[in-house]
């Protein structure tokens, strides 16, 4: 659609609450704009009106509103043409289908189907005969219309033929109370109302046909010259003639499932199955002038949930199953051009990786953005498993060799008329080593080089103005000719005890002695000691900066005082300094002064020996510090590198043990963990066999990479083409459990065949596999320590399954299986017990391994080869996931909601074990998924896409009251959560939220969910309505309509003692006097205070 520009078409995507705007390119197409809206997006449409040059994009949301919106260029946000529409109504039955939204060809209506037995139109009017923009066509009001098709597979308006005055026609695809497929053809008969009245309209029968076949899915409306529509059935496809009502049938052969379809033109169709097969279609005259359809397969794709012909034989394949894809469409064949990556649905999910390799569910607050979350994501063919990781990412080139204990890189041009870096440089503590490159990426090394002293370690190293080479050591500094190779100017260290520290520019150098004294050198006047300072009462200088930016000036930390300062390069006096910490511990080890954002103030930035990194917004005129903001990237000291970039800011790689890019965006600083374990010092080189390249040494070798400017989501995939059902990871054995669902087409049959594979989390490759019995499904796993006979802990694979037991009475059965991975890294099959009913969920407790069962949750010890029942408990109707906490157990029922049972073990030799309810949440609730958060608190999601925080009144007054779980928190999420995983996080004692928990969704969402700080609960609440009553979403939705609780039971009208981290971080994005406005809301009237505010919002960010 013309979105964006009248001459452009984009592409619009949604996904969940998201909307994604897409341009076309020559590699396809690329992301252009992407905004979010307060609901999930159920509809799309494109609406033109008379005078708007561009498209109107129709929006229709799961909470049954709809709203229209237009492109703004000049603010580059949509612009609510018409505010939202709440079309929800309690006493109507939802759709047992798809919402789903058309126009008719006529560009007269729209119409909505959202309920049973309802087509809701929508008539496109004028405003009157005047013209101007007030006078644009519009959306008139809804006029709801009842019919007696209810379950309505699908429908569409027909095409009119030319100068032809029949009223609109609707042609409808149901299934009747029969179960027989029908349909019917109505012609719409529709009259305005007057001032207030939205008018009426009926829909009047023309033609009904009840002897379609029972696959038939599809209805297409045809174009002229034929004029008519298409029914895609299983077997068939018919064409009916909307004139003569002749039929045309085109048998398939084989049964075809057919999921989505995109028109080509007026006689070519393009269709998708559900078995990712892409056919076309064409509906021609024959030499006698009969009618015919030809169909022909001509590729594979993903599993599509919906089809867009861009043009050009570009075909875009939107998947929710798979990753999306642009097809170009050849003769008779395809080529897929681009991959759009996608995770959806998220079946389960493992946290195999916090910013360490300890284990599962171990982190700590400073490895934010190291979390390495794998995903068993897509069904069937499309079915993978999925490494995502959020950060900076870096691409390895190549590896030099195994060069340990580098201490420091330079980048180096060995001729001054090369614009690109050829000379690499590794200073170690006794020597320097040079490699120099070729224009292919060849690689030499120096045993010398332009007259330099490789014998010791360099401190610094630069090329200067006039063909000039500079190298600082501990002893010396010399400016050497690179034309010659022969020393211009040298200076000795040996008077002052040697050279500490150095840093310098192209015009100057400023060095560090043993005696504490700084000493500032003229580069362009052969060393010429401009100014010489001794810095004997504050301690030895800790680093040293000589900026690009705010020329004349230089910066140092000082060990004793603690302080960083900024000096007059000339005279080294100070212009401005600042105490980093009283603690003498604490000292600034590294500092740069640099450009991170672009048209704004240069940013000082300092690493302290704890961690911590402070940064300060410079006055390049005053050189007054102000916007100190504080972050601790680690535990140990960090160390600045700048990277330099083309808008010419640089961003900064933080270098600790747990690396992080520092950037601008948006005007904004942006800390971003980088997938670069173990550096140790890192430099730009820009080379040009590797253009845009660092260097990074690591504790072991020197490796060429590429790294990213910007945080981005990283998703490695490993290929399994069957749903993977669920996933376990193993740190010990460094492998993921999976267990999956493969399906095939044989001759017309499904087959479906489940297997549980062991997968490397390395090279992400398959190592072992168990193949389950036939129609057999994996339905959990997990990895576990089990006490096997003894007390002492083995790991383990524990799969549970379901089957259809053929012999009895077809009722469904289960096994529980333990695998073992031998040496060899193979599955070992060493225990199986078969169950009466599907095993869903698995636990461990104590040793012992916790099966949710169908109405029942069993305890069961491992003695091998077998399994022994413990205890049981009785549930309400159906187990669908466990939690387990100590010796708790949260069961999340299938209908009703969570119970919390303890196990007991035995007291005495010879005792019994038990598993008594001690706790249970009495509200009905369609339960997906349990975790432990906190101290007798759960939190639960649902089917309709709510969560609840549950806690047990353990202080109520009677017994009854203290076995009630109360909800606490609860919000509509709008997605539904399959799967939530708890996570340990150290936090400090200051910290804002305290992370307890990730969730995965079924629209491929994962979110972070996290415990705010009693201190922060009530200011983040009244921050979130504040920022709500200020900043309006597209269509106008209400936040609190958006985030209210809502089930087929209850709805409520906010969320409850919920914050929305979304909405909260929006804070960032507004402009300063809406920051001020939002601060005086809450009663923050001063300046610091808005500053306080927007340093606690961006360390929110920072979390995720």
């Amino acid at each position: 659609m013309a979105l964006v520009s009248p001459d452009e078409e984009s592409l619009v995507v949604a996904k969940a609450n998201r909307l994604e705007i897409y341009a076309r390119d020559e590699n396809g197409i690329a992301l252009s704009y992407t905004r979010s809206i307060y609901g999930k997006v159920t509809m799309l449409e494109r609406l033109q009106f008379a005078q708007s040059p561009t498209e109107h994009l129709f929006v229709g949301t799961d909470r049954f509103m709809y709203f229209t919106l237009s492109w703004d260029n000049e603010s580059q946000q949509f612009r609510t043409e018409k505010a939202y529409v709440d079309q929800a109504d309690k006493t109507s039955r939802d759709s047992q289908t798809q919402d789903r939204c058309y126009v008719d060809p006529t560009r007269q209506y729209m119409a909505l189907q959202l309920y049973d037995g309802i087509i809701t139109l929508l008539p496109l009017i004028g405003k009157g005969k005047k013209k101007g923009p007030s006078e644009a066509l519009s959306l008139g009001e809804p006029v709801p219309v009842r019919i007696k098709e209810f379950f309505v597979r699908s429908s569409c308006f027909l095409y009119p033929r030319d100068n032809s005055d029949v009223a609109p026609q609707l042609a409808i695809l149901y299934e009747d109370n029969h179960q027989k497929v029908c349909l019917s053809i109505k012609s719409l008969d529709h009259s305005l109302g007057g001032t207030g009245d939205p008018g009426s309209a009926t829909l009047n029968d023309i033609t009904a046909r009840d002897d379609l076949e029972l696959g038939a899915s599809h209805v297409i409306p045809v174009p002229g010259p034929f004029y008519g529509l298409l029914i895609l059935t299983e077997m068939t496809i018919t064409y009916i003639d909307n004139m003569t009502k002749e039929i045309t049938n085109k048998p398939l052969g084989e049964s075809v499932i057919f999921v989505a379809w995109a028109s080509i033109d007026a006689q070519r169709w393009l269709l998708a199955d559900d078995y990712g097969r892409l056919f076309l279609m064409m509906l021609v005259y024959g030499d006698g002038g009969e009618k015919s359809i030809i169909v022909d397969m001509i590729g594979e794709t993903s599993r599509a949930s919906v089809l867009v012909y861009l043009g050009d034989g570009l075909l875009f394949v939107g998947s929710h199953q798979g990753d999306s894809q642009v097809i170009r469409i050849h003769e008779g064949a395809t080529t897929i051009v681009q991959k759009l990556d996608n995770i959806a649905p998220i079946l389960d999910f493992t946290i195999m990786d916090m910013g360490n390799r300890s284990g599962e569910a171990q982190s700590n607050e400073y490895s934010s953005g190291q979390a390495r979350i794998v995903t068993g994501s897509g069904a069937f063919q499309d079915g993978s498993l999925r490494s995502i990781r959020s950060g900076v990412g870096m691409e390895e080139q190549g590896i030099l060799g195994e060069l340990d204990h580098i201490l420091d890189l330079f980048s180096l041009r060995s001729q001054d008329s090369k614009a690109k870096d050829d000379v690499l440089v590794a200073s170690f503590m006794g020597e320097t080593r040079v490699f120099q490159f070729s224009a292919d990426g060849e690689v030499d090394e120096q045993e010398e080089f332009l007259g330099m002293s490789l014998s010791e370690g360099s401190l610094w190293l630069c090329n200067i103005t006039g063909s000039r080479l500079l190298q600082v050591t501990s002893s010396a500094v010399k400016i050497l000719d690179l034309n010659s190779g022969i020393t211009t100017t040298e200076w000795s260290a040996k008077d002052v005890d040697g050279i500490t520290v150095a840093s310098a520019n192209e015009k100057y150098l400023v060095v560090s002695t043993g005696r504490s004294e700084a000493i500032t050198f003229n580069l362009d006047k052969d060393l010429d000691i401009i100014a010489k300072r001794s810095f004997s009462q504050q301690g030895q200088i800790s680093c040293i900066h000589v900026p690009t930016v705010c020329p004349g000036t230089c910066v140092v930390g000082l060990w004793q005082t603690a302080s960083v300062a900024i000096l007059d390069i000339n005279s080294l006096e100070t212009l401005q300094e600042v105490v980093m910490s009283h603690d003498a511990v604490n000292i600034p080890r590294s500092v740069v002064l640099t450009q991170l954002i672009a048209n704004e103030a240069p940013t000082l930035l300092v690493a302290m020996a704890n961690g911590e990194v402070v940064t300060f917004s410079v006055n390049p005129n005053s050189f007054d510090l102000s916007s100190r903001k504080a972050t601790i990237l680690g535990t140990q000291e960090v160390i600045f590198k700048t990277l330099p970039r083309d808008d010419q800011t640089s961003n900064v790689f933080a270098i600790c043990e747990h690396s992080s890019l520092i950037y601008g965006s948006e005007g904004r600083i942006l800390y971003a963990a980088i997938t670069a374990e173990d550096a140790s010092c890192v430099c730009s080189f820009d080379c040009e066999a590797y253009p845009g390249a660092i260097a990074v040494a690591t504790p072991k070798d020197l490796r060429i990479a590429l790294v990213d400017t910007e945080r981005t989501t990283h998703v490695q995939t490993l290929p399994l083409h069957a749903t993977v059902r669920r996933v376990a990871y193993s740190p010990k054995s460094k492998a993921f459990g999976i267990g999956t669902i493969h399906r095939e087409l044989k001759k017309g049959y499904e087959m479906v065949q489940s297997h549980f594979k062991l997968a490397d989390e390395v090279m992400f490759k398959e190592l072992d596999g168990h193949t389950l019995r036939n129609d057999e499904l994996v339905e959990s796993c997990i990895r576990a320590d089990l006490r096997d006979g003894s007390d002492e802990l083995v790991e383990r694979f524990v799969v549970g399954t379901a089957y259809m037991d053929l012999n009895g009475q077809d009722v469904v059965r289960g096994r529980i299986m333990v695998f073992a991975v031998t040496a060899e890294r193979r599955l070992s099959l060493v225990s199986e017990t078969p169950t009466m009913g599907a095993c869903r969920a698995l636990e461990v407790i104590n040793g012992n391994i916790v099966a949710a069962l169908v109405k029942t949750v069993v305890i069961y010890s491992l003695n091998s080869p077998k399994l022994d029942k413990l205890a049981t408990y009785r549930t309400s109707t159906a187990p669908i996931a466990l939690a387990v906490c100590g010796s708790q157990i949260a069961v999340a029922d299938i209908m009703k909601s969570v119970s919390v049972v303890t196990y007991n073990p035995p007291t005495h030799p010879g005792g019994s074990h038990s598993l008594v309810e001690t706790a249970r949440h009495f509200q009905t609730a369609w339960a997906t998924a349990v975790a432990h958060v906190d101290e007798h608190t759960w939190l639960e999601s649902d089917a309709e896409g709510n969560l609840m925080v549950l806690k047990q009144n353990v202080g109520g007054v009677t017994a009854d009251d203290q076995r009630r779980l109360e909800i606490v928190s609860e919000i509509r999420l709008g997605e539904m959560v399959n799967r939530i995983r708890k996570v340990d996080v150290e936090s400090s004692a200051s910290a804002v939220v305290k992370p307890r928990a990730f969730m995965g969704t079924v629209d491929g969402s994962v979110y972070l969910f996290a415990l705010i700080a009693d201190s922060k609960q009530d200011l983040l609440m009244r921050l979130q309505a504040a920022i709500a009553a200020r900043v309006q979403s597209p269509g106008n939705v209400p936040f609190n309509t958006y985030r209210a609780f809502k089930n087929s039971v209850r709805e409520a009208e906010e969320p409850f003692r919920f914050v929305d981290g979304e909405l909260v971080e929006k804070f960032l994005d507004c402009p300063a006097i809406t920051q001020d406005g939002i601060c005086k809301d809450l009663g923050l009237e001063k300046a610091a205070d808005v500053e306080d505010m927007r340093a606690m919002v961006e360390g929110l960010r920072r979390i995720h």
